[in-house]
């Protein structure tokens, strides 16, 4: 199974490079610019990068940027966030928001649905521990099984990615899965988002302070602490939870997804 693993990760990388070496203008400007992005700096440039290419290759910019993502959400690669960022800068909060919702869940499900082809064996012999922590937790909540999958997305007990492999192996089913990712990871897209459409509008310190600025951050504030709010009122109630495991996302501020 590592053979065959490896195999199919190979294949995907071959599938990501063709898609870059289609692309058209300069091949040499597109290997010294087109890499994910592994801090704000790099972020930037490759912001820059593909919204000038976008002017005239918008087709494409949008077809790169769905391989991009659905290859690190497949693979299990932690950092979309910086891709949620970019795509706030390239299309906007709302239709960004719409894609990223959207690439999440499908490369999610992917991801899952690798795991349970091939990937079983591999996440309980390197994460026994995490495993069998969930597989309890996932048992003692299988009646309110999706609004536990919600909690989980909300106020994660481990990172995103670790829980995509994981899920086959709990025996969650592949539609509660799907739709968990969907809605409850709508709060974290949307502020990663958000701050990419606001850093890519802001030019001055004049502008942070504009009422469309100013609405914008609102906004983030809000889908960051209402569902939250709402889910830990849910789970006190409904889910058999340890105060750790409620607290636990709140201490951590940020996701691994």
């Amino acid at each position: 199974w590592m053979q065959k693993r490896t195999v199919r990760c190979w294949f995907a990388e071959e599938q990501f490079q063709l898609v870059l070496c289609r692309l058209p203008g300069s091949a040499e400007q597109h290997r010294r610019s087109l890499k994910f992005p592994s801090d704000l700096e790099e972020l930037r440039e490759l912001a820059e990068f593909l919204q000038d290419y976008k002017q005239e290759h918008q087709n494409y910019v949008l077809l790169l940027f769905c391989a991009a993502y659905l290859y690190k959400q497949s693979f299990a690669i932690p950092g979309s966030s910086f891709l949620n960022i970019l795509a706030g800068a390239l299309f906007g909060p709302w239709t960004g928001l719409l894609l990223c919702s959207a690439l999440t869940s499908v490369g999610a499900t992917c991801c899952y649905l690798l795991s349970a082809s091939f990937g079983k064996q591999f996440v309980v012999c390197w994460f026994p521990e995490r495993v069998a922590m969930l597989q309890k937790k996932v048992e003692q909540n299988r009646s309110s099984l999706f609004f536990f999958l919600l909690f989980l997305r909300l106020f994660p007990m481990t990172p995103n990615w670790f829980l995509n492999l994981a899920s086959p192996i709990l025996n969650i089913p592949v539609s509660q899965f799907f739709f968990s990712v969907l809605l409850g990871l709508i709060p974290y897209n949307f502020i990663c988002v958000q701050t990419g459409a606001i850093l890519s509008q802001i030019t001055s310190l004049d502008a942070l302070w504009s009422w469309g600025t100013l609405l914008q951050l609102l906004a983030m504030a809000v889908a960051a602490l209402l569902p939250g709010t709402l889910i830990k009122k849910f789970s006190r109630t409904h889910l058999k939870l340890d105060a750790k495991a409620q607290g636990v996302g709140l201490r951590n501020g940020s996701k691994s997804t």
